[in-house]
């Protein structure tokens, strides 16, 4: 909630989704955290949630719980209620009632503690919305790291890789770039896997079969990629400043340098949706719950780059 109230978020933000049993609880916890902003019903039937959305306020599309929710300790009672919320958003945006979806740290474990296996947002939209192939970026606005691979074990990342799926990911990142920041020939950074891209052969030789003959052929398809690249030097900023995003093999590979470089500021954005999805970059925090001590500025930008992608791609 306080990342909703903070300047131009409020404006932006036409639903959210409350699992208290009332909007009016909801405003009264607005009240009591001194939030400059006043809670309304979501009019889903009234048509187009922009047409009647007034600046200052947020309309909320109300869900029940289960059972009553305990700051900082998940309920498997209540995965139906999470999931429910997920299933609603992504069908308001594919039908066009949503310009983009903003999703908060979801526990992943209390859902799989259920019964359902969930390995994250990211593989839910794209099992939803039929998408073939998906890429997790991180952007501070200045820095986008995508990543070949996400939720992985470590041992299980070079298997993952083939020349066919780093070019479809090179593919993804090359065409979103172009299509959701307006970068017309964006220049692409591929790391290596192993350290010093694997020093000619001698440290690994994913690079020799895998990455390199993928970015070449990424190169004949008109894409500016460039690599494989050792992890450790391509982020030094001069060699940054060469690139408009790197593509990192692996979840941490990539991901330590973004939220090192703007953690209060990183966003992360599904690539290859026909839907825009945004989301902070951390976790649950769940010590932090109802203390009133989260920052809220990463969710906050979530929204304002959902709110931008979404007007880039009219």
């Amino acid at each position: 909630m306080a990342a909703e109230a903070h300047p131009g978020v409020v404006d932006d933000l036409l639903v959210h989704r409350s699992g208290d049993d009332r909007v009016e609880l909801s405003g009264e916890r607005a009240r009591q955290l001194q939030l400059p902003v006043a809670l309304r019903p979501y009019a889903r039937a009234s048509g187009a949630a922009a047409v009647s959305h007034k600046a200052g306020t947020l309309p909320v599309e109300h869900r029940p719980l289960a059972r009553a929710s305990v700051p900082g300790r998940p309920d498997t009672a209540n995965v139906p209620y999470v999931l429910a919320l997920l299933e609603r958003a992504v069908a308001g945006a594919l039908a066009g009632e949503f310009d983009a979806i903003v999703t908060a740290p979801v526990h992943k474990q209390i859902i799989n503690d259920a019964g359902v296996r969930f390995s994250g947002h990211t593989e839910f939209f794209a099992e939803r919305t039929a998408s073939p192939r998906v890429l997790m970026l991180l952007t501070t606005g200045e820095l986008r790291v995508a990543l070949a691979t996400t939720h992985l074990p470590l041992r299980a990342v070079s298997d993952a890789i083939t020349v066919d799926s780093l070019l479809e990911a090179g593919v993804i990142l090359a065409r979103e770039l172009k299509r959701s920041w307006a970068i017309p020939e964006p220049r692409i950074a591929v790391c290596g896997l192993n350290p010093h891209a694997g020093e000619g052969g001698y440290l690994g030789d994913e690079e020799l079969r895998v990455i390199t003959p993928a970015i070449e052929r990424m190169r004949s398809g008109g894409i500016r990629a460039s690599g494989p690249l050792p992890a450790d030097t391509v982020f030094v900023p001069h060699l940054l400043a060469r690139f408009d995003a790197v593509l990192a093999m692996y979840h941490d590979q990539g991901l330590p340098v973004v939220k090192h470089a703007g953690f209060e500021r990183a966003v992360n954005v599904t690539l290859g949706l026909p839907i825009v999805r945004t989301s902070p970059d951390h976790g649950t925090a769940l010590d932090l719950a109802g203390s009133g001590r989260a920052d809220s500025r990463s969710l906050s930008a979530a929204v304002r780059l959902a709110s931008r992608l979404a007007a880039q791609r009219r």
